[in-house]
């Protein structure tokens, strides 16, 4: 009995969907929360792509993590082992990878997490619209129903009773339900502002912070190699072509042949009086920032390419 009742209701409201359709039944209209709702599934769209784009972004944190480990294993094994600062190399690789874990994670944190909460409301309330659109059309019919009786000349005033009491039981289910969803959608809709700016800052500021960590290792490395990396955006190299007999600590004894690398020289008086600054090319290469720096005729030498 129970089956053949739900069956003839189904039956019932699916044949009052017809009417509805075909013009003949009214439709209870409300723009508003039809607009809520186009909101509402667009908003679910944007915060499942930014998720997406989230997931997508962290995967490539990793992979940068990854290959910066790689390069650096490479230039450990490439450095020769009499070259100064092969042990740095590695040293250096490691906490930088530090630093990577730590970005990555930070970002797992701060915004991953987030927007995993931010999206887990959007299935409850999913369901909740579709059942409301549900019991709007069971209201919907009830009220149609309650019409169609009362415009029969010799009506029952039992069967328009009990229609009355359907009515006002379908449209108690579903005000319970259209109450909360009024209220719902709209600030949920307007949440999605300040949700996006502070998914952005954060990514942003995480950035902002690894960039100037990492920054401070590479300026620790460059200061564990001297000067020479300093300025290594205007270095240069030059040949002697005559031997110099340094005449005092501060000045760079030289044979015919040696390379020399150029560094910025300490004052102007120096350069002007036609004196460099360098370290010698052989003695880099062994001893890195020991190597002995000191002054030279720039006439001594030649530039090279």
């Amino acid at each position: 009995m129970l089956i053949s009742q739900t069956v003839s209701k189904h039956l019932v409201l699916c044949w009052f969907q017809v009417l509805q359709k075909l013009g003949k039944a009214d439709e209870t209209k409300d723009d508003h929360f039809d607009q809520a709702v186009q909101n509402f599934k667009r908003q679910e769209t944007e915060g499942s792509r930014l998720q997406r784009e989230m997931k997508a972004y962290l995967a490539a944190v990793k992979a940068m993590q990854q290959a910066s480990m790689n390069l650096t294993e490479s230039l450990h094994e490439v450095y020769e082992p009499d070259w100064h600062g092969k042990d740095d190399v590695l040293s250096i690789g490691k906490n930088c990878d530090v630093l990577w874990e730590d970005f990555h994670q930070k970002l797992v944190d701060s915004s991953l997490i987030t927007l995993d909460t931010y999206l887990q409301q959007f299935p409850d309330l999913k369901i909740r619209v579709a059942k409301r659109s549900r019991k709007l059309i069971d209201y919907d019919s009830a009220r149609h129903h309650l019409e169609t009786i009362q415009a029969v000349v010799n009506r029952s005033d039992r069967k328009v009773s009990k229609a009355e009491d359907e009515l006002k039981k379908a449209q108690k289910v579903f005000d319970e339900l259209n109450v909360d969803l009024q209220d719902e959608l709209p600030t949920l809709w307007d949440s999605r502002v300040g949700f996006y700016v502070n998914t952005f800052k954060n990514v942003t500021n995480l950035e902002a912070k690894f960039h100037r960590e990492i920054s401070v290792v590479s300026n620790k490395n460059r200061n564990s190699q001297g000067d020479l990396l300093y300025a290594v955006g205007g270095a240069f190299e030059v040949e002697t072509l005559h031997d110099f007999e340094a005449a005092n600590s501060d000045e760079l004894e030289l044979k015919k042949g040696d390379v020399v690398l150029v560094v910025p020289t300490a004052t102007a008086e120096d350069q002007d009086a036609g004196w460099l600054t360098g370290i010698k090319e052989s003695e880099w290469s062994h001893l890195g920032a020991s190597a002995h720096k000191g002054l030279f005729p720039e006439n001594f030498t030649q530039r090279l390419e």
